[in-house]
């Protein structure tokens, strides 16, 4: 009876990961972007950009973000034009859609998106079909989102904010790429099936040669605008898919970026290692269920999900830039939420997507100058730190404020 308790549903698992092999292996697609750039736009002198708000806190920090957009433009002479559509909660209640058509394409017509957060608890107990998340996956899928990178910056002005040891979190700079459309999150066949008399649930972790070699130029390309290190994270000593994610790391990068220093470690090492010495890494590249794990454990170097943008982008066309942090229904409508990760969102928007590096690193500055002085929201603010407790309209007008005050940028 053991010998064959999984017979049939092996040979599912079997011929619809052959099937789905073979469906996207007929060509061998290359980062589209520019190589020496992943910009998804020229620069010019206008953008359109959707504003996806979202739910929770997202109206309140996308408010705070349009004021420190706005006069960022104002300073640099450059425009955005802001147009806002529907994702998650805020969707099923308008449309009954988690992610409207019309979101769709507006987002795929713009330069770029700029998204806020979704869910809450008023959607959890709705069909899957009908919750937020699935809303945020179909954009990933509908968009070709493959790619996303999530920085986790420690800010010398918050170091105390961190769990972990000063001298153990000072200095970190780490940036995380992850695999975002593929892997045992989106593998087929998946779900649960009775099986001699009980209940047997499946997922497929798979990946094609492509869809390895696209992340990994991705990566190697992020690696090299950094410190020039890259660590690959697998799990090679026990999975096959890990073992073709590692050789083709390894072919891509050695041949294509070799002004790179490139690693491989074990994702269980990785978490370890992540927590023991986290200045060892530069840029980390992994798989989808991996990069999920890891980029949350690294966010919490810094001390606060509300400090921390990410990047997701694709082969072509614009990308979403949005904060790492959830949708905080129980804060939200108070002014007490942090807009500094979806301010820093919008830098690396600015970054990655428009081509104005040097804007996007006067948001940057900006943010930690408005730190330095002693501004904090409540979710950074720590008991006898000498600082001054403000909300989420003050400080998005504080960056505004210091953007201002700036120097212009030398053309």
């Amino acid at each position: 009876m053991t010998s064959n308790r999984y017979s049939a549903l092996a040979l599912t698992l079997l011929l619809g990961g052959i099937s789905r092999f073979h469906a996207f292996q007929t060509t061998t697609p290359t980062f589209g972007r520019p190589s020496s750039s992943l910009a998804a736009v020229s620069k010019k002198d206008s953008y359109s950009v959707t504003l996806l708000p979202g739910d929770g806190i997202g109206p309140e920090i996308t408010a705070a973000t349009k004021v420190a957009l706005q006069a960022l433009c104002d300073k640099c002479g450059f425009s955005l034009e802001l147009k806002e559509a529907l994702i998650g909660g805020a969707a099923i209640d308008a449309a009954n859609d988690p992610f409207p058509q019309e979101s769709l394409e507006q987002c795929l017509s713009s330069d770029s998106v700029l998204l806020a957060c979704i869910g809450g608890y008023k959607w959890d107990n709705n069909p899957r079909e009908l919750r937020p998340e699935t809303g945020l996956l179909k954009m990933r899928k509908e968009m070709g989102l493959f790619a996303n990178l999530r920085p986790a910056k420690v800010l010398p002005q918050l170091l105390d904010a961190s769990t972990l040891k000063r001298e153990v979190v000072e200095g970190v700079d780490v940036m995380v790429v992850r695999e975002l459309t593929g892997d045992v999150y989106f593998g087929t066949p998946k779900g649960i099936d009775v099986v001699d008399g009980q209940r047997v649930g499946y997922n497929n972790m798979i990946y094609s040669e492509s869809e390895i070699d696209r992340i990994a130029r991705v990566a190697g390309d992020v690696a090299s605008k950094r410190g020039s290190k890259l660590c690959s994270v697998d799990k090679a000593n026990v999975l096959d898919v890990s073992q073709l994610w590692r050789e083709v790391v390894t072919d891509v990068i050695t041949k294509d970026f070799p002004g790179v220093e490139l690693s491989h470690m074990y994702v269980d090492n990785a978490a370890m290692q992540l927590i023991r010495w986290p200045k060892q890494f530069d840029t980390i590249v992994c798989g989808n269920i991996f990069g999920d794990i890891l980029s949350d454990e690294a966010s919490m170097l810094v001390g606060s999900l509300g400090m921390l943008p990410s990047a997701s982008i694709g082969e072509s066309g614009p990308g979403v830039f949005e904060p790492c942090h959830g949708s905080a229904p129980d804060i939200a409508g108070e002014d007490k939420a942090n807009p500094l990760a979806m301010i820093l969102s919008a830098a690396m928007m600015l970054q990655y997507d428009l081509d104005r590096p040097e804007e996007a690193k006067m948001l940057e500055d900006a943010v930690e100058a408005v730190l330095d002085q002693k501004l904090r929201t409540p979710d950074i603010k720590q008991d006898n730190d000498g600082c001054k407790l403000v909300g989420c309209k003050e400080m998005g007008e504080a960056v505004a404020s210091v953007i201002m005050a700036m120097e212009e940028i030398k053309v």
